[in-house]
């Protein structure tokens, strides 16, 4: 690659870089990467031609200023080619949802989706919420846009098919049915209420029903209803009914329900003052599955029709596209897009095609401006939010003295008991609200002696700081992600200790504030410390003080699940972990035979040698390890 020119103007000094990549660009499809002087993405691109479409970008007198401030700041470029204009927009989407570049449509969506699951591996199918890979055999059906939603409908599946949701442990150890029998929302296959061959049915109706068969199920537990009426058997009969009125509940429970869709996304965009919301409502079985809000990243100009597209190829990144997208917007390019989606369902083992409709009438129309209404309004709800949020940080920077409204604010804060599990949090505040993406967690390292908040806080602070002030590539410019006010959980002492810290690492700049609460711990008196200024106070009543005490509450949250999390994980810590050749696949072997480590504990050489996947090598190092005054042969 040729060195651009040093002297030239940094828009020239891009198109250098561009025209200089150009030279050895091919005229395959693929996608283009633009890099920063930090090797960070500025932006990622597909095209069906690489050089063609590159080309575009050393014509500055053609392009937007956004886009010529981009090519301004670009200093290396990288490409990938790939055999098709569909595989190129799969892999630009990728990269999009990974490297988040500032000048591209960007979907911020770090949740994963819960989906419901039915068990295959067991003579007796449970039923239960999943997350994360599919690692265990069985059905799987979703996604759900919340975990609401998902336990909703297991409930709904519990009432309606009599399944088990207990975890295999559970049922293998029970002899008397729970409560959930008694409730009538499981049939009790664990104490032997009902054989394997009767569950299987059961079983066989909530597949049916959750792959969109609901009528064939309602007509069949009608029949069943009647024989056994005939049959005299009218309690089970009864139970019958109550199934069947259940089932009725659960189809008749949606908002959106429309009996012309099987399995379909219904998916509106809506803008406003140059922002965007997109509303998903997740369709599947002929069911609503609950929606879901997102507020894609974008410039101004950008139509709603681009980031819909945009969105789409982002979303579908990590999940099955349905059979059907029923928009509100035609999309740009879309029978691209509808064949990049066919991959990407092939992909997933679904190997099916993927329509794109935009209806104009009837009930699929009707049920898209359902949609385009959820986002108008969401879209103005966040508006408004937007709206306080910026006067109540004019009101911090006002306070504070800072140069401008904070772009940045971080609160800091530490938990542990008498020095136990000791962790510090950070959490960020900004003009969108709490960026709970750039909350950070620090295990505390020390030495530190047992309860000294100070020492923590200096660790803390020293990590955070520090770190950024090496990684940073441009010296004469703040870190990326500098923040304008910095918000500490004490008085006079803590603020003390920060400030030396900064000092130390040369970090002048950084206005520190310390919130400490009065003599009796009463929220709303307040006193608040900064270099120069007396301790002071606010009106009890005053909208930034309580602004202020959230992001505090909200710091001191995040410290105590932290620190939580942590306990508990030391806690599940059993002595297993200590002995050699346990690893996690041996440990959860013999938790799962014998319950728990005191179990294990407690169980003979003969009964360790029984366990599955434990070998007579492994008994027998495990015996020796509780028991070391006992001669076990064999043992390591």
């Amino acid at each position: 690659m040729t060195a651009p020119d040093e002297q030239a103007p940094p828009p020239a000094r891009g198109v250098a870089v561009i025209e200089a990549a150009l030279t050895t660009m091919p005229l395959a499809p693929g996608v283009y990467r633009m890099l920063d002087a930090g090797g960070e993405a500025l932006y990622v691109g597909k095209a069906r031609s690489l050089k063609k479409r590159v080309t575009a970008y050393t014509q500055l007198a053609r392009l937007p200023e956004r886009l010529r401030r981009m090519v301004s700041e670009t200093v290396a470029m990288e490409i990938v080619t790939t055999h098709t204009e569909a595989e190129a927009l799969l892999l630009e989407a990728n990269l999009i949802k990974r490297l988040k570049p500032r000048f591209n449509i960007v979907l911020r969506d770090d949740k994963s989706y819960p989906w419901l699951m039915l068990t295959e591996d067991h003579d007796f199918p449970q039923i239960a919420k999943h997350r994360g890979a599919r690692t265990r055999k069985g059905g799987y059906w979703g996604p759900f846009a919340s975990a609401w939603a998902v336990n909703e409908t297991v409930t709904a599946m519990q009432r309606v098919f009599l399944l088990r949701s207990c975890a295999d442990t559970v049922f293998a150890n029970r002899s008397r049915p729970c409560l959930l029998y008694q409730i009538r929302r499981c049939s009790a296959p664990c104490a032997g209420r009902i054989d394997r061959d009767g569950y299987a049915a059961l079983v066989a109706q909530a597949r049916a029903f959750l792959s969109g068969r609901q009528t064939a199920v309602q007509r069949e537990l009608a029949a069943e209803m009647e024989a056994a009426a005939e049959a005299l058997e009218f309690e089970r009969a009864a139970a019958i009914r109550d199934r069947i009125r259940a089932l009725t509940h659960v189809q008749g429970t949606d908002v959106i329900n429309p009996a012309s869709l099987t399995d379909a996304d219904v998916i509106a965009a809506w803008q406003i003052a140059g922002q965007t919301c997109v509303q998903v409502f997740f369709i599947r079985g002929g069911r609503n599955n609950g929606n879901r809000a997102f507020f894609p990243a974008h410039a101004k100009a950008d139509e709603a029709p681009e980031v819909l597209a945009a969105f789409l190829g982002q979303f579908y990144d990590d999940k099955p596209p349905p059979p059907l997208l029923l928009l509100n917007h035609d999309l740009p390019e879309q029978p691209l897009i509808e064949e990049a989606l066919r991959l990407k369902a092939e992909g997933f083992g679904t190997g099916r095609r993927v329509e794109i409709a935009v209806p104009r009438r009837g009930e699929k129309h009707a049920v898209v401006a359902h949609a385009e209404l959820n986002a108008r309004e969401a879209l103005e709800r966040k508006l408004a939010e937007s709206a306080g949020q910026a006067k109540l940080l004019e009101g911090v920077a006002e306070l504070f003295g800072l140069p401008g409204r904070p772009e940045r604010i971080e609160v800091y804060d530490n938990s542990h008991i008498m020095g136990a599990n000791p962790y510090g949090v950070m959490i960020v505040a900004g003009p969108e609200g709490f960026t709970r993406s750039a909350y950070r967690k620090f295990s505390i390292r020390g030495p530190v002696t047992p309860g000294d908040d100070f020492a923590m806080m200096r660790e803390v602070l020293e990590r955070r700081f520090g770190r950024a002030l090496r990684e940073n590539t441009a010296p004469d410019a703040p870190p990326p992600g500098w923040p304008d006010l910095v918000l500490i959980d004490g008085g006079a002492g803590q603020l003390s200790a920060a400030r030396a810290v900064l000092s130390d690492l040369g970090a002048h700049d950084v206005r520190l504030v310390g919130i400490a609460k009065g003599p009796d711990r009463d929220a709303g008196r307040e006193w608040f410390h900064m270099d120069g200024r007396a301790p002071f106070q606010l009106p009890p009543r005053d909208p930034v003080l309580y602004f202020l005490q959230r992001l505090r509450d909200e710091a001191h949250r995040f410290a105590i699940s932290t620190h939580r999390a942590g306990r508990s994980k030391a806690l599940v810590t059993s002595e297993l972990d200590e002995i050699p050749g346990i690893g996690p696949g041996r440990k959860r072997a013999l938790l799962n035979h014998f319950g728990s480590a005191r179990g294990v504990k407690q169980a003979g050489l003969h009964d360790l040698e029984a366990a599955p996947g434990i070998s007579r090598e492994i008994a027998r190092r495990v015996y020796a390890h509780f028991h070391p005054g006992v001669r076990v042969e064999g043992a390591a």
